[in-house]
């Protein structure tokens, strides 16, 4: 194997945005099963992930999601689902808001989803939602939404104002976010190299229709490929590479794809696939809402808050950035996830989530057996 390629080297490792994140939203048109999807590969500074269930209380629906080990009251849900299959994620975004609004008051984008798992049915009660909060709303974010009749849509949000991108709208069936919004100020923000990967990679299975969960989970939050370059380190031979503008990054603590249903269906057969804490070393996991539809893994520990999954692959995620001092944490060894022989971490979990797949879609058939 080649020690380290040349060409990422040229790359200036540039300071990294804390909370980031790849998207897309995906119409059922477009994907294998027909029924829509909607991704999200969440980068941020806190590396201790976990899911929970919370059940419906005081008027407000049963949902499960993502929340930040250090937040064990849960006051801000990251991505997540209720019982009525909505479903909501974001990205931020760095080119909206111009405003006074104090540091403080700001980053409230899992308080507000939070709320619209509590309280929304469809993607219009989500933006009644954001019309009925109090302003500012301290947010500068892409959320995207979807629901079990069909709709679907990004709002790109600031703190007085949004604009809403319906997927229903855009004639290629799917839609795609990273750090910058699209009606905000040109050139500035973060994603546009991360974007254009996804946009790369997704081109063939749009155009084939065969688009899956599986593609965002196993693949693009699994591919080293770099667009500016036109290269795909994942399998060149390169031993180290350095981590900048690839979707999976050091940051990213999950990949994580809401599958929704057809119209008419049984919301609660809305699933979440996740692959918990660092994609490219992580096993995936298929979550429903209801009883036993959270594996107890991925659940925080009642002393430390900590998933026992999430810290699992921590550990493997540890052989992945291995060169210490200086820049050494900007450096991913590839040569760890894939290899000649085919014993690299990612390469051994592929099997395993074929695996995990396949037990997932048996259970949503003997679930609509119901």
């Amino acid at each position: 194997m080649k020690r380290i390629s040349v060409a990422v080297l040229a790359i200036i490792v540039g300071v990294m945005c804390v909370d980031a994140c790849t998207s897309a939203i995906v119409s059922g048109k477009l994907t294998k099963n027909g029924r829509p999807l909607m991704w999200k590969n969440r980068d941020t500074g806190d590396q201790n992930n976990r899911v929970e269930r919370h059940l419906a209380d005081n008027g407000c629906y049963e949902f499960v999601a993502l929340f930040d080990s250090k937040d064990p009251c849960d006051t801000a849900a990251w991505l997540g689902m209720n019982e009525k299959g909505f479903a909501i994620m974001n990205t931020a975004s760095y080119n909206l808001n111009d405003d006074n609004v104090p540091e403080a008051d700001m980053d409230r984008e899992g308080v507000v989803m939070r709320a619209a798992l509590e309280r929304c049915v469809t993607v219009d009660d989500f933006e009644d939602l954001l019309r009925e909060m109090p302003k500012p709303l301290g947010v500068e974010a892409n959320f995207g939404v979807i629901d079990a009749s069909g709709g679907a849509a990004y709002f790109e949000t600031g703190n007085f104002s949004w604009t809403r991108f319906n997927l229903s709208d855009e004639p290629s069936g799917i839609l795609t976010r990273t750090n910058y919004s699209y009606t905000g100020r040109k050139n500035k923000g973060w994603g546009y190299i991360r974007e254009q990967n996804e946009q790369t990679l997704l081109a063939p299975h749009v155009q084939a229709c065969d688009i899956t969960a599986s593609l965002f989970t196993e693949v693009l939050s699994r591919t080293f490929y770099h667009s500016l370059l036109n290269k795909d380190f994942t399998e060149s031979g390169d031993e180290y590479v350095v981590d900048q503008d690839f979707i999976p990054r050091r940051i990213s603590t999950a990949s994580v794809v809401f599958e929704g249903v057809i119209a008419g269906e049984d919301p609660s057969l809305t699933t979440m696939w996740i692959s918990l804490g660092y994609p490219p070393c992580a096993e995936t996991y298929a979550v429903w809402t209801g009883e036993g539809g959270l594996a107890p893994e991925l659940q925080g520990d009642p002393r430390t808050h900590r998933s026992p999954q999430c810290d699992k692959v921590k550990a493997r995620k540890a052989k992945v950035f291995d060169v210490k001092g200086g820049n050494g944490e900007h450096y991913v060894h590839l040569g760890v996830l894939y290899n000649a022989e085919g014993t690299g971490i990612s390469q051994q979990l592929k099997p395993v989530n074929e695996e995990r797949y396949r037990q997932g879609y048996e259970e949503i058939v003997r679930k609509r057996g119901k």
